[in-house]
């Protein structure tokens, strides 16, 4: 499969809008997430861990102290399956919990030290794949690509993600 040409300025034509140019997004972002999930397989191999574990690790990276309902809603997995995720990172030591400050019933998630040296492993990875993506492609095009992907994100999806902002600028989430 080869490229089309890449075009010096963004938004140059709207040829980008053409349907093959829209199918080739498509098979882009499919190889791109297979070959992401393939970069960190080995790793997950190695800690013999599943790709639902490396997804509550993840958002518990970037989302630390939020409740299980929250986890819950941004993986968009059923309590009993995240249920059963959580008590496998619990016995190995990689989670961390706290009483909710409002709700002392409510648990909050963080991941503990362990957890956090497994999913800065599982990170560096991604890091160098994805810093070699960015300096190939150059400061623009990173922007246009954040751009692109918060353009595709959910209503409920920006949501979190704005949520997740604010909570790292005023405190833990739960709080």
């Amino acid at each position: 499969m080869t490229l089309p040409p890449q075009r010096d300025s963004a938004g140059a034509d709207l040829l980008f809008l053409r349907e093959e140019r829209l199918r080739m997004a498509q098979t882009l972002m499919f190889l791109a997430g297979r070959d992401m999930a393939e970069a960190v397989a080995p790793t997950l191999e190695e800690l013999d861990l599943g790709r639902a574990h490396y997804r509550v690790l993840q958002v518990l990276a970037f989302s630390p102290d939020i409740p299980v309902s929250r986890l819950q809603d941004i993986l968009g997995v059923t309590k009993q399956s995240l249920g059963r995720t959580l008590r496998e990172l619990e016995v190995r030591g990689y989670l961390g919990a706290k009483p909710g400050r409002q709700d002392r019933r409510q648990r909050l998630l963080c991941l503990s030290p362990q957890g956090r040296e497994v999913e800065a492993r599982l990170f560096a990875v991604v890091r160098r794949h994805l810093m070699t993506a960015y300096r190939e492609a150059g400061g623009t095009a990173v922007e246009g690509f954040r751009r692109v992907m918060r353009g595709m994100l959910s209503e409920h999806s920006r949501e979190l993600l704005a949520d997740d902002v604010a909570g790292r600028r005023e405190g833990p989430h739960g709080a």
